[in-house]
């Protein structure tokens, strides 16, 4: 039970939610409110199914590309100690959303690379390609699945949670979940550096 806790909060904090909940609710400001719950529906759906192609198939990609797992640990982490700067600083790399209509927006940008941009895709890889049996696997997917569902939840009852603790609450929790990334990339960082040196 703690290692599937440990996992589904890993991935909730890696996925940045209240970043995306930011730009949703920025994108969807003209919606309406169906129009906003089916977009967050698809962005679920295109998020859940990106996550566990990358689970399922992240030994495979190792293995093509000859790359060790430390040596992705220390990428992946540097990757997500920048997404977690940027959180901190209320700046995030996003692209330009207002060049997309609403029904464009489920796959790209929110879906990728907004909720699963290259710090995500880097901690789904490690995840991967570190398991060591079927059932560690089965409850990482697991925990992985239900934290997608909660972002989808989010987005689900965004008109709420605005209402609830307006932008500016919005801001302040983003910052906190940027902090937590930049701790969580520091462990990524240190452990694959540990490893690649032999240093146990």
């Amino acid at each position: 039970m703690d290692f599937f806790v440990a996992t589904f909060l890993k991935m909730f904090f890696v996925m940045t939610p209240f970043f995306v909940l930011s730009v949703f609710l920025t994108v969807t400001h003209e919606a309406s409110l169906l129009e906003k719950r089916h977009l967050a529906v698809r962005v679920t759906f295109s998020v859940l199914v990106i996550s566990l192609v990358l689970m399922y198939f992240g030994r495979y990609i190792f293995a093509i590309f000859g790359v060790t797992l430390d040596a992705f640990r220390i990428g992946a982490g540097a990757l997500l100690f920048m997404s977690a700067v940027g959180l901190v600083n209320g700046v995030k790399e996003s692209q330009k959303l207002a060049d997309y209509r609403l029904s464009e927006l489920a796959v790209v940008p929110l879906a990728l690379p907004i909720t699963v941009g290259p710090a995500t895709i880097g901690v789904l890889l490690v995840m991967a390609a570190d398991n060591d049996s079927l059932g560690e696997f089965v409850l990482e997917s697991s925990a992985m699945t239900c934290s997608v569902l909660v972002i989808g939840a989010m987005l689900y009852f965004s008109n709420f949670i605005e209402q609830f603790i307006g932008k500016q609450g919005l801001s302040i929790v983003s910052k906190i979940t940027g902090i937590i990334l930049a701790a969580l990339s520091a462990q990524i960082m240190f452990t694959g550096i540990r490893n690649f040196l032999e240093l146990a």
